[in-house]
């Protein structure tokens, strides 16, 4: 059957209609999805959140320390070795030497100069290295003359804080370590570095927290 003319005009209007009727959000099509990049990645955040509870644990030796500092009528109290200041002294020099050294290394992973990266990575581990050395030996000498972890509360604290950081130290140099094999194997790029750069936060906390112990615990 054949549809009047007003029928087919009221086709052709609808028809119009619908061509012309708005998409999603009054565009012709929905607008694509973009995903929210995060602030920081997992490893970044891990690392945050250990350097945070490492914050509380030496804050918690410090206060310990100054209590029985400021309780101490004598400090160092008699007959007791006194801390080898200047050797000490030199030897912050070369731990804050190695925080210069990460620091470019994380500059060379971010400019993919991998030879670059090995090279400065070997600098901070041998410098860490020679740190953790001199403090043993030193440690060595203090036990020999007189001063252990029980001889004294002064002796005591100071092989708590002390040494607390020395093997914070040395669970760096491991870190270290296992970063240094992975850029000699080349896993690290110009995108992709984020190893190197966790490696990096925890060196700075462990550099950045030892002239407060030393100006603490052999100057005060």
């Amino acid at each position: 059957m054949l549809k009047s003319s007003a029928a087919r005009k009221f086709d052709e209007t609808t028809s119009a209609t619908e061509i012309r009727r708005p998409g999603f959000g009054g565009g012709d099509r929905p607008p694509p999805v973009q995903p929210n990049a995060p602030v920081l990645n997992n490893a970044h955040l891990a690392v945050l959140m250990l350097l945070g509870a490492e914050v509380m644990f030496f804050a918690g030796l410090i206060g310990a320390f100054l209590v029985f500092r400021l309780s101490a009528s004598v400090w160092p109290p008699p007959f007791q070795p006194r801390l080898p200041t200047g050797v000490t002294g030199v030897n912050t020099a070369i731990l804050l030497a190695s925080a210069v050294t990460m620091h470019l290394s994380v500059r060379n992973a971010r400019a993919g100069a991998i030879a670059a990266l090995v090279r400065q990575l070997t600098m901070t581990a041998l410098l860490g290295a020679v740190f953790l050395v001199v403090q043993g030996y030193e440690w060595v000498r203090l036990i020999h003359f007189g001063l252990t972890a029980s001889s004294s509360v002064y002796g005591g604290m100071f092989y708590a804080l002390i040494g607390a950081h020395g093997a914070h130290v040395f669970g760096g140099l491991i870190w270290l370590f296992v970063v240094w094999i992975q850029a000699r194997r080349r896993r690290f790029s110009k995108s992709g570095y984020a190893g190197v750069q966790t490696a990096a936060m925890y060196w700075t906390f462990v550099v950045a927290l030892w002239p407060v112990l030393y100006g603490l615990v052999y100057l005060y």
